[in-house]
């Protein structure tokens, strides 16, 4: 409103909400005072529990969170996916510049476990989107994953919080950020690091997401230390 009243010659003094040149002296940058809001998340420990019970489940909805958790992806990304971007010579999934946050392609290393669910999905294929929809040639609508959430009686995690959870994991498990943070397709806000840092770590991010896969698919703890009396007394 004031840059329209000084072309109009309503106003002669220099804006005193201008950012740059002005405020920029004053203030500390927005990005370092803005509150980041995170997506609920699962505990990793509680992972390998929550996956069995998704995986007693047939509907795409729970197909589509599957391959989400194993692959840390973004809802989108998973929704969006069609069979054309499956490389299964190489075992890569290949997400284009168009669908991806950061506007560039991501090369998505395919785990057996994802590949699984590949599999399941190829035997009911119908149309271009691999978890597609009850519309003809559309994908899962972005509700799918919320209901299915829901009738889990999981209202206090949400699907974009897994990559919260896969990020923990390979914390902990002491993995490169750098690798971790390719895995997950983020941009390296160091613009000077990014220029520099042109691998995108694909050897060794398929061998983290294979561990992760396996992390994922592993009997609870409670299930695995559960011993059959019949046979310990046989």
């Amino acid at each position: 409103m004031i840059d329209a009243a000084k072309a109009r010659g309503e106003f002669q003094a220099e804006n005193p909400a201008r950012w740059k040149g002005h405020l920029d002296n004053l203030l500390p940058k927005p990005s370092k005072v803005r509150k980041v809001e995170n997506h609920p998340a699962l505990p990793y420990a509680e992972l390998p529990t929550f996956m069995q019970e998704l995986r007693t489940r047939e509907a795409i909805a729970a197909a589509a969170l599957e391959f989400l958790v194993l692959n840390a992806s973004r809802t989108g990304e998973v929704l969006g996916a069609k069979w054309t971007e499956i490389d299964r010579s190489k075992s890569v999934w290949i997400v284009p510049a168009e669908r991806m946050k950061s506007g560039k392609e991501h090369q998505v290393p395919l785990t057996a476990a994802a590949l699984a669910v590949l599999d399941r999905m190829d035997k009911i294929r119908s149309g271009e989107f691999i978890f597609y929809g009850q519309s003809s040639g559309r994908p899962l609508s972005n509700m799918a994953l919320l209901v299915l959430l829901r009738r889990m009686k999981r209202d206090d995690i949400t699907s974009h919080g897994f990559r919260s959870t896969f990020r923990d994991w390979a914390a902990e498990r002491s993995f490169p950020d750098a690798v971790a943070e390719a895995a997950l397709a983020h941009t390296v806000p160091d613009k000077v690091v990014a220029a520099y840092q042109r691998t995108t770590f694909f050897a060794l991010r398929k061998d983290m997401m294979e561990k992760w896969s396996i992390f994922a698919t592993s009997p609870p703890l409670e299930s695995a230390n559960v011993v059959d009396i019949r046979s310990a007394v046989s």
